[in-house]
């Protein structure tokens, strides 16, 4: 399918069979309705400066275009490309920059963005500001001409913080910067960023995208020719590539993207009622909540809430108890899986960020972070209430 021929109440009312059909549909060849796994690291060539379309598989692969082609169309972008994480992909389209630019990044950023600005990019000049950047007027505040790029999450990891996309957009373009936002959260099913201004959108597929925890992959979209030339480049020169079978883990996930997300949602929206009436929880972090700040923000930019909830754990309860007898729900790094997850931010996802800045923007010692399954809704509830019963301090 053309981009430019799919209209946006178009594309809402398609967009499962898009999932099924878009991209390349199956394979031509042998009439397979699943794009096969190419394995192969190199091509036979027809002739000298003559070949197929494919030379080496860093460069490109069939089922890897398969996958690339499918998040363009999803996304509305210009061009896809798959890297072996969520990292690689982050690190690729900081290579777009040069030393001496500066970029803007929201203060609560996944904590491996944090790290790798800090820890890598930061000893090749490359300089970051930390903004909140719900707050329109400190991000334009922070201005000036070395900033090259705003990193946007929203809703953002852990604390759920709204941003308004397109007003961050519309003040970065003013100033000649990108706007690069990470849609892990939303997937294109309930977030287009693109439609909204942004420059670039970054996905750790490893999460909604692939939806089974089975799988490492990122993706990045763009819809600007140029910047697709420039990490087309990068993607190749470097070599961080999603490898075949991953891809096709990926395109398999797709396929029950929406389907997932429907009920994730649905899952999220009752465990969210339930952590709000329960007098274990002191503060909780979850945009389909209608108090909730940015809630408008979000309902403007996104088709729905997602299925991530946060919530502080009153002192009344014994963190490391609760955490010890959750018995459906895991503990473990991630998100987005069919199962549900839950995490310590400040001691796992997070516990690269400075603890100065962890207090500072929010993330409490007490923050849980709960990852909705789509596993039978009560059963997520009841599993919550032993734990609770248990952490209870006497």
């Amino acid at each position: 399918m053309e981009n430019e021929m799919i209209t946006e109440p178009d594309l809402q009312r398609i967009f499962n069979t898009l999932l099924i059909h878009g991209g390349i549909d199956g394979d031509e060849k042998t009439g397979a309705v699943s794009v096969p796994v190419y394995l192969t690291s190199t091509y036979r060539q027809i002739e000298l400066g003559q070949h197929k379309g494919y030379e080496y598989s860093r460069t490109g692969n069939p089922t890897r275009e398969a996958l690339e082609v499918l998040i363009k169309e999803l996304e509305r972008g210009a061009a896809g490309f798959a890297f072996a994480s969520g990292m690689a992909a982050i690190t690729a389209v900081l290579l777009l920059f040069k030393s001496g630019d500066r970029v803007i990044i929201s203060n609560n950023v996944y904590g491996g963005t944090y790290r790798v600005l800090d820890k890598v990019f930061k000893r090749f000049g490359l300089e970051y500001e930390i903004a909140d950047t719900s707050n329109i007027q400190e991000v334009e505040s922070k201005f000036n001409g070395e900033i090259a790029a705003v990193i946007v999450e929203s809703p953002a990891n852990p604390l759920l913080t709204i941003t308004d996309i397109r007003k961050i957009s519309q003040i970065a373009k003013k100033n000649g910067a990108l706007t690069i936002v990470d849609n892990t959260f939303m997937t294109p099913y309930l977030q287009r960023p693109l439609e909204l201004g942004a420059d670039i959108v970054i996905h750790s597929a490893t999460k909604y995208i692939g939806g089974h925890s089975d799988v490492i992959a990122g993706l990045v979209v763009t819809g600007d020719t140029e910047i697709a030339n420039r990490l087309q480049f990068l993607q190749n020169a470097t070599g961080g590539v999603l490898p075949p079978f991953d891809s096709w883990l990926l395109l398999r996930g797709l396929k029950t993207l929406s389907v997932r997300m429907d009920r994730h949602i649905e899952n999220a929206v009752y465990v969210a009622e339930f952590l709000k009436e329960h007098d274990g929880v002191t503060r909780i972090f979850f945009p389909g909540i209608e108090d909730s700040i940015g809630y408008n923000i979000h309902k403007k930019q996104a088709k729905g809430p997602g299925a991530m909830i946060s919530f502080i754990l009153s002192q009344e309860y014994d963190i490391r108890i609760f955490f010890q007898n959750v018995k459906l729900i895991s503990l473990g790094e991630s998100l987005g899986g069919v199962e549900s997850l839950v995490s310590h931010p400040a001691s796992m996802t997070h516990a690269s960020i400075p603890p100065e800045i962890r207090r500072k923007v929010g993330i409490d010692d007490n923050l849980i972070r709960l990852s909705v399954g789509i596993e039978d809704k009560e059963a997520i509830v009841d599993d919550l209430k032993y734990a609770f019963s248990k952490a209870r301090k006497k």
